[in-house]
């Protein structure tokens, strides 16, 4: 075989590799690997444990819920609706002092109803809800998981004398503060009348609603909560 033919059959290998390695690369797609990471943030990391470690299951999990929910589109809040969610997060707030199982278990529900008015699935969905709200809001839905988990689990935890405690329950509104706030903010490609905004991520804020500008240590001050 000569030289030539031999240079040449070494080309077209080199070619044909190449064009493997960029179609497995695209086959990926761009929500792989370290895409994933920065996209689902801490909802990452509780994949990979959920999945006792494994990586690779944790990131088709996580690829699974980005092709199911990725391209929902929420819709604004009426003047009316966002008025009244941010009134009942408010009561939900001061009513936390006399009865704090109380005031959580109305975060949840108040979370679950704000979701699906912003058209995520359904609150009585809660798992394919918080599927959904993870993939638009990695940062902000453990707030949500804790005070549903709180509400749920006292049930039981009360039969036998359990249950959580008071600065458990505290951290769980707190923590779920962060959503609501989110979900009170028009999308990015939302205006807060309906109509589309050239919003983009990077770009300012829109001002926080009356309930975010209550200070964040909102049971400090008053009288500690007792438990009910």
């Amino acid at each position: 075989m000569s030289t030539g033919v031999i240079i040449a059959l070494i080309v077209v290998v080199a070619v044909v590799l190449v064009a493997a390695a960029v179609l497995a690369l695209r086959a990926r797609g761009p929500q792989h690997g370290g895409s994933l990471k920065r996209r689902f943030g801490p909802e990452y990391d509780l994949a990979v444990a959920r999945h006792d470690g494994d990586t690779k299951a944790a990131e088709r999990e996580l690829t699974e819920r980005v092709r199911r929910h990725g391209s929902l589109r929420t819709r604004p809040l009426e003047s009316a609706e966002r008025e009244r969610f941010e009134a009942r997060w408010t009561a939900a707030q001061e009513r936390f002092v006399d009865s704090p199982r109380e005031a959580v278990a109305e975060a949840d529900r108040l979370l679950a109803e704000l979701a699906g008015a912003r058209g995520f699935p359904d609150g009585g969905q809660y798992e394919e809800q918080l599927t959904a709200l993870s993939v638009h809001h990695a940062h902000h839905v453990e707030g949500y998981r804790r005070v549903h988990r709180v509400t749920h689990a006292r049930v039981d935890d009360a039969r036998d004398g359990g249950g959580a405690g008071t600065e458990e329950m505290r951290a769980s509104m707190v923590e779920a503060r962060a959503l609501f706030e989110a979900l009170m903010r028009p999308a990015r490609h939302d205006g807060g009348d309906g109509r589309r905004t050239g919003t983009e991520a990077g770009e300012p804020a829109p001002a926080p609603t009356r309930a975010a500008r209550a200070p964040h240590g909102w049971s400090l001050g008053k009288r500690r909560p007792k438990e009910s």
